[in-house]
């Protein structure tokens, strides 16, 4: 008979606040795998995928230790609030690695990278298009010391698109939890399948799959092991070696002309921004290159430097 894992429930604390964390060890050596979800409070997809992701540990022989936390934003979740700590108003995924005597998103930061992410031999941050957020499911991976391994863990994962971060001036974002675990010399991804506040099966699942994909390429499973979740064998991704965010200049009615999805050219029209009172068209906004829709924002409401959608680049 194989000899199963040994599995902790509990929470604990991070910045003060009871976050829930399970911790499944093997009965033989392996890496440590560390595995985030609800880094923002609205991206339901992808905490469910790692709760259901748990349950299948428990019945499987294992190699290492996975340590998880499927709700980092427990205000967040409880307040539904998305993308940032109600508390504060910042983004949680913009500041890491954080600050001990930082504001609530800081300090959380600062916790969950010091106690959790430090240390690993791997690290996922799941996470899904939040409530106005329709998203094509992609990984994305860190340009740095680890980034050989990292590649490789987002292929695994076995999602659509990969895409490549790179450092510097031009990057989409700063302060995300996979970008200091990279800098730390961790490989680490960002894997992001599900979107618009919804829990929707094939979303979930794929998170399962992709799991369980980074469990096996990191060998944590023995070879010939039934997986969590039956999945087809992942077909070779499309990799993509830019991310960019366009935005608006004035805040309006944002109209899409493009889904999450579609392949664009540069200069197509990809929206409008227009006034409220539906009297003009404040802005045409084109594709600034040639690339696919990663994320579409679906709500009208945008602000002034409004985010309107994310696109991938070669």
């Amino acid at each position: 008979m194989p000899t199963l894992p040994a599995v902790a429930r509990r929470t604990i604390e991070l910045a003060g606040l009871a976050v829930p964390f399970v911790e499944v060890t093997g009965s033989a050596d392996g890496p440590t795998l560390t595995v985030i979800a609800g880094v923002h409070g609205c991206e339901y997809a992808s905490m469910d995928g790692v709760r259901r992701w748990l349950r299948t540990l428990e019945g499987r022989e294992l190699r290492g230790r996975v340590r998880a936390v499927p709700v980092l934003n427990v205000t967040a979740f409880a307040a539904r609030t998305p993308f940032v700590v109600p508390e504060d108003g910042k983004n949680l995924n913009r500041s890491f690695p954080g600050r001990p005597d930082g504001t609530l998103a800081e300090r959380l930061a600062y916790d969950a990278f010091t106690q959790l992410i430090t240390g690993s031999d791997a690290y996922v941050d799941a996470h899904c298009g939040d409530m106005v957020e329709a998203l094509q499911p992609f990984a994305l991976y860190e340009a740095g010391p680890a980034e050989d391994q990292a590649r490789e863990l987002a292929a695994a994962y076995g999602l659509p698109y990969v895409i490549r971060q790179a450092a510097g001036p031009g990057r989409a974002v700063t302060g995300t939890s996979s970008a200091s675990a990279a800098a730390a010399g961790i490989p680490a991804i960002t894997a992001e399948a599900g979107g618009c506040g919804l829990v929707e099966e094939h979303a979930v699942a794929r998170h399962v799959a992709g799991l369980d994909g980074v469990l096996a390429r990191l060998d944590m499973a023995p070879a010939g092991q039934p997986a969590g979740q039956p999945a087809e064998p992942p077909s070779r991704p499309t990799y993509l070696g830019r991310f960019i965010w366009p935005r608006c200049t004035k805040a309006g009615w944002w109209a899409p002309a493009v889904s999450a999805g579609d392949p664009i050219t540069e200069g197509q029209v990809i929206g409008t921004v227009s006034s409220l009172d539906g009297g003009r068209v404040q802005e045409t906004v084109t594709a600034p290159a040639d690339g696919v829709v990663i994320f579409v924002t679906t709500s009208p409401a945008v602000a002034d430097d409004g985010l309107l959608l994310g696109l991938g680049a070669p």
